[in-house]
């Protein structure tokens, strides 16, 4: 039975949604009228390629941030101990942490470029472009459906809504800012979002390890999982113990998430678009740290929610453990109807955010991969940004429409979560060699994709035929067929595409992609503020990268590829495998340490993407503040019409009051 009253739940999907959009909204309305911001299609989709590390970190973080991250980690916890949530946090990072190196050398090699597909159509051609087409497309229908069927179903239990309802209703309020105000929109929504939920991971830390009854601290958690590990042994854990990292099922499903992840990073316009977005300064730092905080949010939240569950002896079916719904339980058992709220929120928060990325990444695919290049090639500013906005609004109904199929079919959350990779992660290295290896061919890239596709999806039925005899959906999501599917998926496409690319190899400067042209603007007519009814003409600004802005930018790619392999080893391979290895079950004292250790991580964290921002941006912040009360005093002198933000100078202005007199 719900603990929250249905109307909860409709005011938390629709009230919360609307709020944020209006909040959102006049933000936008803020942007416009004292940062001098027109919203040309530039804007609209890339945010004039200008963002700092820190908004960009938020951004990284919220879109990264799944209904899974929250539902899935906290399931894994729960069924395999203290080794769930590292595998869960270390195999959906590294690929954050590698994509550092492909968002620079996106910089390098195509910095006019507004979705990866672009690059993959001007170095292959339309052959390869439509191959990679249909696997974003894949990798973005998996994404939001994997969205919505979490949260639709969290806020199912927990309130006794429709299903239905909520897969429709959540993403009302994102299509909204996000049809008015663009990625820039999305970005400070992001951020919003980011904030909320670490201060709610962290309400839920203080709880379990400080101030509630049932634990209240790291000592009777152990002791408490302990007993548990005795009342119920963990199949293939060390000593059934869940407080050991030596877990076999654990392992398995630690290299599905590697695999499966890397396809929905690389495949997801979303991830490029946020490299797009950011300045070539930042972009490297942006991707670090943003993968570094993110980690904190599975890991932190899980080894406290997770474990909590076991520690307090919550009994749940398999087919609801698979559907996610640990995180509410544990939180129901701790707090009652305030801990159900604060996971609403939670999850409302994870949905609506990475929802908001998905909406302007398949945007921007449709609008620059279909309709520019197949339809109408010579479409301007205007026309980009109307066929935006009608795709917004399009993919925001077919989001609840998708999330509805896969209810109706009785497809889980978990099972989606698991088969991603066996679907997507074979397009994951011919893609990366587009921008990285200048020998691979176009058949190579056409052919590995599709190859390692057909080998993946064999291997998955193979596998589960040949150990259980039959074919259902309990079968095929058994980890040791899902582990095989997904390394055959990601691995395949490697021997493909460096066999064939070999025999014949090519030969790319990469001069095609770096001429990639921005959308003419020059259609653009956009009042400023509203304080002059004369237009205002954005230009275009093609982007060429001087000479020593490309020294520096190679610069950063040497310490991207250094850091981030570095970064990736230690936290997949270096880290939990001689942990694995070494049979080791946690003493209290180790035990305390860990806990430690994650609650450290969550605060730096919350500095790193909640409290950085603000800082990087203190001077505009503090610039739009004094506009705003200029305004409320009557003292503003209003933006001449210009082309550019320079500054007015006093002749301007005497001119503009003498007018204003008259």
């Amino acid at each position: 039975m719900a603990i929250l009253s249905e109307g909860v739940g409709y005011g938390v999907v629709l009230g919360l949604g609307a709020l944020f959009a209006l909040i959102m909204t006049f933000i936008t309305f803020l942007c416009k009228r004292y940062l001098h911001e027109v919203q040309t299609s530039e804007m609209y989709m890339t945010a004039q390629r200008t963002v700092k590390t820190g908004l960009v970190a938020s951004a990284i973080v919220s879109s990264w941030t799944w209904a899974a991250t929250l539902l899935t980690s906290t399931e894994v916890a729960y069924k395999y101990g203290v080794s769930g949530p590292i595998w869960y946090a270390s195999g959906a990072v590294v690929q954050v942490l590698l994509f550092a190196v492909l968002a620079i050398e996106l910089k390098r090699r195509a910095p006019n470029a507004h979705t990866f597909l672009e690059v993959v159509l001007a170095r292959y051609g339309k052959g390869a472009h439509c191959v990679y087409l249909f696997f974003a497309t894949v990798a973005n229908i998996l994404v939001t459906s994997m969205l919505l069927l979490g949260g639709s179903a969290v806020v199912n239990y927990l309130t006794g809504m429709h299903t239905i309802a909520a897969c429709f209703l959540l993403p009302v309020g994102v299509v909204v800012y996000t049809l008015f105000g663009g990625i820039k929109a999305t970005f400070m929504s992001d951020y919003a979002h980011t904030v909320i939920i670490f201060i709610i991971i962290i309400s839920f830390v203080f709880t379990v390890y400080g101030t509630s009854p049932q634990i209240g601290s790291i000592g009777t958690m152990y002791d408490l999982l302990v007993a548990a590990s005795i009342r119920t042994p963990i199949v293939d854990n060390e000593q059934g113990s869940l407080v050991t990292m030596s877990s076999l099922q654990a392992l398995f499903f630690g290299i599905i998430n590697i695999c499966g992840n890397f396809g929905t990073v690389f495949l997801d316009n979303a991830y490029w678009q946020r490299a797009i977005a950011a300045h070539p300064q930042y972009a490297v730092k942006a991707y670090l740290v943003g993968g570094l905080s993110w980690f904190a949010i599975p890991f932190t939240l899980a080894t406290t929610m997770g474990l909590a569950g076991r520690a307090l002896d919550i009994h749940l079916t398999p087919f609801a453990i698979s559907q996610g719904l640990v995180l509410p339980d544990v939180a129901i058992a701790l707090l009652g109807q305030a801990g159900g709220f604060a996971c609403l929120i939670l999850v409302f928060m994870a949905v609506t955010s990475a929802a908001s990325a998905e909406l302007i990444a398949v945007s921007s695919v449709v609008t620059y991969d279909v309709y520019r290049t197949y339809i109408r090639p010579d479409a301007k500013g205007k026309e980009v940004i109307r066929f935006s906005h009608i795709c917004v609004v399009t993919f925001g109904v077919l989001m609840g429409v998708l999330a509805v199929l896969l209810n109706l079919t009785g497809i889980s959350l978990g099972y989606l979560y698991t088969l991603m990779g066996v679907l997507i992660s074979s397009a994951v290295f011919p893609l990366a060699m587009t921008l990285l290896w200048s020998k691979q061919s176009r058949i190579a890239v056409i052919a590995s994709p599709i190859l390692g596709f057909l080998c993946a999806v064999g291997t998955w039925l193979g596998v589960t035929y040949g150990m259980y005899g039959h074919f259902t959906i309990e079968s095929s999501s058994q980890n040791f067929p899902m582990m095989a599917g997904n390394v055959v998926a990601l691995l395949s496409p490697v021997i493909f595409t460096m066999i064939i690319s070999l025999i014949k190899p090519d030969n790319f400067n990469f001069d095609a992609t770096r001429h990639i042209q921005q959308v003419d603007d020059s259609n653009q007519e956009q009042e400023v503020a509203g304080d002059f009814s004369e237009p205002v003409v954005t230009p275009t600004q093609e982007i060429t990268n001087t000479t020593e802005e490309l020294k520096s930018m190679a610069k950063s790619s040497r310490f991207a590829k250094i850091s981030s392999v570095v970064l990736s080893l230690v936290l997949f391979l270096l880290w939990p495998l001689p942990m694995f290895f070494s049979r080791y079950v946690f003493s209290k004292p180790f035990f305390t340490g860990w806990v430690v250790v994650s609650i450290i991580w969550v605060f730096i964290s919350t500095i790193a993407v909640g409290i950085y921002p603000i800082y990087e941006s203190r001077e505009t912040l503090a610039s739009v503040f004094r506009e705003i009360w200029r305004d409320i005093t009557g003292k503003r002198v209003p933006n001449l019409p210009t082309t550019n933000s320079a500054m007015i100078s006093e002749e301007n202005i005497v001119v503009y009051n003498a007018e204003k007199k008259i």
